[in-house]
């Protein structure tokens, strides 16, 4: 998926949380969006992936040569951040086969193989509002990481995990980035080590409305 940002801009109010970008996420790639807590990473984040509208400039997005419509993202996108929410009320497996009925995983990979590989084979039939918050975090990114998607929007993917999921989200994110656009909103060195661009949401700011 190409993404082409051109004189983007949002603002809530008078002010502006980023304005004037203008860039290129080629198919690909994988880039790290930056800047400290409160920086607008994460409504960066919202607004390319259509959740927020821009309140200037344009997006468009391409896939395979063919143009896709915001209305249409959806299907070619996951996205995994700690303020997503999990159904709650589902076991993990049960979880999963709701989840995989609207968004397909990769080829080779079904809802038991991805148990398997979030490490959460003992929980099978355990409630997901019992699950720690690390355990809901490598689920949120297993969802995302093995989803069937050429887009793939990570926030903050580090959120909620030891040392161990830290080392388990670093090499799952290097496993499946290949053939797919990755933008990852970050502060940690660790979470963004993947990328091969980075975009500083500090440089398109303290502008305000005239």
């Amino acid at each position: 998926m190409q993404i082409t940002a051109t004189s983007l801009g949002k603002r809530f109010q008078r002010d502006w949380i980023f304005r004037g970008l203008t860039h290129l996420f080629r198919p690909g790639s994988a880039t790290a969006v930056l800047g400290p807590n409160g920086a607008g990473k994460s409504t960066l984040l919202n607004t390319i992936s259509g959740q927020l509208l821009p309140t200037e400039g344009k997006l468009a997005y391409t896939l395979a040569g063919r143009p896709v419509a915001v209305e249409d993202l959806p299907r070619h996108l996951a996205y995994a951040a700690p303020y997503l929410e999990l159904l709650e009320e589902l076991t993990l497996r049960e979880m999963l086969h709701f989840h995989t009925r609207f968004k397909a995983l990769r080829p080779g990979v079904s809802a038991e193989a991805l148990i398997d590989l979030m490490y959460l084979e003992k929980s099978r039939h355990q409630l997901v509002r019992e699950f720690s918050s690390g355990m809901k975090q490598r689920l949120k990114l297993g969802l995302a990481l093995y989803a069937d998607a050429p887009l793939l929007l990570l926030d903050e993917p580090t959120t909620n995990l030891d040392a161990t999921g830290v080392a388990w989200y670093q090499e799952h994110v290097q496993a499946t980035r290949a053939g797919r656009t990755l933008l990852l909103s970050s502060n940690v060195p660790a979470e963004y080590a993947c990328c091969d661009e980075l975009l500083l949401v500090t440089d398109y700011q303290n502008i305000r409305a005239r």
